[in-house]
C-alpha cells in the first residue's frame, strides 16, 4: 500500500521545500581532470571563482586623443623646462623626469591599454626634453641679443642648435633617456 502525501500547509514555508540534494546546498564538484591535483571550483558562467571579485574590465580609450593630449602637454612642459633651465643656467635632471612622467600619465589616462602608446610617449618625451633645452638656450640667446624669444628661436635656430650640440654631454643624453623611461612607465601605470 502506498501512503497518501502529507497535507500541504500554505502558511508553513518549510512544507513546500524540495528535499535537499547531497552537498548541503552547494553544487556538486566534478572530480579533478587527469593530471590536475584539485577539482575546479564550481562557478556560474561569467562569474569569478567562489569568494573572489571579478577581474577588472579592460579599459579602452581614445588613442588619437591621447597622443594629441600628450603632444600639447609636452609642448607646455618644454616651455616650462626651458624657463627653469634659463633661470638656473644649467640642466636639471628631475625636470626631464617630470616631463616624461606627466606626458606618459596624460596619455595613459586618456588612451587606456594600447600596446603602442608607451613607446609613442617615450618618443614624445624625448622630443619634449630636447625642445625644453632648446627653448632654454633660445631664451638666454634672446636676452643676450636683445631680441624676442620667437625671433631667436626661429630666425637663429642654427646657432641655438649648434650651441646645444656643443654644450651637450653624457648627462644630457642620460636625462633624455630617463625622461623617456619615465614616460613609458607612467603611461603603462596610468592605463591600468
Amino acid at each position: 500500500m502506498t501512503q497518501p502525501p502529507p497535507p500541504q500547509d500554505n502558511n508553513n514555508p518549510y512544507a513546500q521545500q524540495q528535499p535537499q540534494q547531497p552537498g548541503y546546498g552547494y553544487p556538486q564538484q566534478q572530480p579533478p581532470a587527469p593530471g590536475q591535483p584539485y577539482a575546479p571550483f564550481p562557478q556560474q558562467q561569467g562569474q569569478a571563482p567562489m569568494g573572489f571579485p571579478p577581474p577588472p574590465a579592460a579599459r579602452s580609450g581614445n588613442t588619437g586623443l591621447a597622443i594629441l593630449a600628450a603632444v600639447v602637454v609636452a609642448l607646455v612642459l618644454a616651455g616650462i623646462y626651458g624657463a627653469i633651465m634659463k633661470a638656473t643656467e644649467h640642466e636639471i635632471g628631475y625636470a626631464a623626469v617630470a616631463v616624461g612622467a606627466v606626458v606618459g600619465f596624460t596619455a595613459g589616462k586618456i588612451g587606456g591599454r594600447n600596446e603602442a602608446l608607451p613607446f609613442i610617449c617615450a618618443v614624445i618625451s624625448l622630443v619634449a626634453v630636447y625642445l625644453g633645452q632648446i627653448s632654454g638656450l633660445a631664451m638666454a640667446f634672446a636676452d643676450y641679443a636683445n631680441i624676442g624669444f620667437f625671433e631667436a628661436l626661429f630666425d637663429h635656430f642654427e646657432i641655438i642648435n649648434e650651441a646645444w650640440k656643443s654644450e651637450s654631454d653624457v648627462l644630457t643624453y642620460v636625462f633624455m633617456a630617463v625622461g623617456a623611461i619615465a614616460a613609458f612607465g607612467s603611461s603603462k601605470k596610468a592605463a591600468l
